[in-house]
């Protein structure tokens, strides 16, 4: 971006390249945040899938997937439109017309994942998702992505093994967001007790 900028300003300006570098950091940072906070959610929650990856029944690229499918970290993706019309059995979206894709929604429809697609199992043999969008607008972060819950999960369990919520999962608030998708605050005993 900063070749662009340098051998032609008019296609990239410095406001543009310095907006586009802190919605980068921003959206990578957010993100990744509602992903950890919701896999460490349903890993402490669940104590069963907890002990399937501890045995190694599961794997931390299977809890990462799952997580994704089920808990997008982006919930919905505002301000898209339809190119040509789209026929969704009595209804008829027409070219033009404005779109909100709910990306944890798909992760959750039954008719793709099952009965128990609001379930979280990493052991769920379809896990494809919209987590990370689709086609051109497919997240150029999502390698990094799974790179960092790849290498944070792992670590962050091994350190902490008793790590346990302070609160039930009930009371843990959402991020209140109509686009992200996580918890707002993830409170935990690192040790197991208060102390």
């Amino acid at each position: 971006m900063i070749a662009v900028r340098d051998d032609d300003g008019e296609r990239l300006g410095e406001q543009e390249l310095v907006d586009t570098l802190m919605l980068m950091i921003g959206v990578g940072h957010e993100t990744t945040a509602n992903l950890l906070g919701s896999a460490i959610i349903e890993l402490l929650s669940r104590p069963e899938r907890l002990d399937a990856l501890r045995t190694g029944r599961t794997t931390w690229p299977d809890v990462i997937e799952e997580t994704l499918r089920l808990h997008g970290p982006v919930a919905h993706m505002p301000l898209r439109f339809a190119v040509e019309d789209i026929q969704l059995t009595e209804v008829t979206i027409r070219q033009g017309d404005a779109i909100l894709v709910s990306c944890t929604a798909a992760g959750q429809d039954p008719a793709q994942h099952g009965p128990d697609a609001g379930e979280f199992d990493p052991t769920r043999e379809r896990r494809e998702h919209l987590a990370f969008g689709d086609g051109v607008h497919h997240c150029l972060g999502a390698p990094l992505a799974r790179m960092e819950a790849g290498l944070a999960l792992p670590r962050l369990f091994a350190r902490f093994p008793a790590m346990r919520l302070a609160r039930p999962r009930e009371e843990i608030p959402g991020s209140g967001s109509f686009i992200a998708n996580g918890p707002r605050v993830l409170p935990v005993w690192l040790h197991g007790t208060r102390s």
